[in-house]
């Protein structure tokens, strides 16, 4: 029996718990909590809470983290981490803003599942079948850069998703982080800042004109499609040997000299367990945000933000949203994942980035990896 500790009580720890009892081999063992656990009736193994960090760790070969806040979650992934245990997330969130930090320290993974984890997962079967991937793609099927309150709390109710996540679906900030994270992990770039996102009505189409732009970079592209009308998957579009071009028409995958590979679905939490017994199997990460990301995900103002103001939560807020940028060309970009509790110290406008000099963010273990990663100077502050 392999136990399975679990970071986060929400959506999709929620379910992990109960997908696991299909999983004869691996067994939640402790489920980390910050609410009060004789309040969580609602949650499917209530025995299994813990307000403890040492007793999850004590009681695990293993940490899935879930949680999605990048604050608490670096604090827990530190510890685990710092005691042997691997992780595996499900937590793109975590990885764009201090998942190279813990790459450098030791076994972290996204899971499949994901969107990411996902694509990690397709490219490993289209390369040993000879494929070279060219575009890393995402399929979202509504977009909407600044949702109202009120929109977001009935689709939030209606889903039975919480009104951060629900927010950043809808804003784009979630693609934003997958696909940066895609980017580090798959060593691909991205096309513009923010992504492309070509409007589609269908896969084939925006592929194609993925593919297109791809062309035009040095190296793969990681990017998305928006397409109400195709299925919620993933895809990668790739070249191959031209000798194989008559199989491949054959089978139906086109005249080339790109080809796209569908994967129609993305099963979140029911996927997991596959990158469990991979992590417990001794194979290699199936997806991390390397050791040296060259793509983060910057914090973009959403409304006119003033002086004194905090920003509670950048993902998923009403504050700023999130954009892909390079690194190299956005030095003094805001980590969307490190606005947390952070106090405006200059007026900004919408559509602004945010910088270090606009924002006083506390000094939390995920900053201080941030710095250690994007090789950032200590706040004068602090000095």
């Amino acid at each position: 029996m392999n136990r399975i500790g679990v970071v986060g009580t929400g959506f999709i720890a929620k379910g992990f718990v109960m997908a696991l009892d299909a999983h004869r081999d691996l067994v939640p063992s402790k489920v980390l909590t910050r609410t009060s656990i004789d309040k969580r009736t609602d949650f499917p193994r209530q025995d299994l809470l813990t307000n403890s960090v040492d007793e999850l760790i004590d009681n695990s070969d293993l940490v899935f983290e879930c949680s999605g806040d990048v604050t608490y979650a670096t604090d827990v992934v530190d510890r685990a981490m710092a005691a042997g245990r691997p992780i595996v997330t499900m937590d793109a969130d975590l990885q764009v803003t201090t998942g190279s930090y813990f790459a450098r320290r030791g076994y972290i993974t996204e899971a499949e599942g994901d969107q990411p984890g996902c694509l990690a997962a397709l490219k490993e079967d289209v390369v040993r079948m000879g494929f070279k991937p060219i575009v890393y793609g995402n399929i979202k099927g509504f977009l909407n850069h600044n949702p109202t309150e009120d929109e977001m709390l009935f689709w939030a109710k209606k889903q039975n998703l919480s009104l951060q996540m629900t927010t950043s679906f809808t804003d784009g900030t979630k693609v934003q982080i997958e696909q940066a994270l895609v980017a580090n992990g798959l060593g691909a770039g991205i096309a513009a800042p923010g992504l492309l996102g070509i409007p589609s009505e269908d896969v084939a189409t925006g592929a194609a004109a993925l593919a297109a732009q791809a062309e035009r970079t040095d190296g793969p592209i990681s990017d998305y499609i928006l397409s109400a009308e195709s299925p919620p998957g993933v895809f990668i579009v790739a070249e191959h040997d031209e000798r194989q071009r008559a199989y491949l028409v054959n089978f139906k995958l086109g005249e080339g000299p790109y080809y796209v590979l569908l994967r129609s679905f993305h099963l979140c939490h029911l996927e997991v367990a596959k990158t469990l017994e991979r992590v417990l199997d001794g194979k290699g990460v199936l997806l991390n945000n390397s050791t040296s990301p060259s793509i983060s995900v910057a914090a973009i103002a959403k409304r006119r933000l003033v002086p004194g103001q905090t920003i509670e939560r950048g993902i998923g807020s009403f504050d700023v949203r999130g954009v892909a940028v390079n690194i190299a060309d956005r030095p003094d970009h805001v980590p969307i994942g490190l606005l947390a509790d952070a106090v405006v110290l200059r007026h900004m406008e919408p559509g602004q980035q945010v910088t270090f000099d606009d924002v006083e963010i506390p000094d939390t273990l995920a900053f201080r990896a941030w710095r250690e990663v994007s090789k950032r100077p200590r706040p004068t502050s602090d000095r």
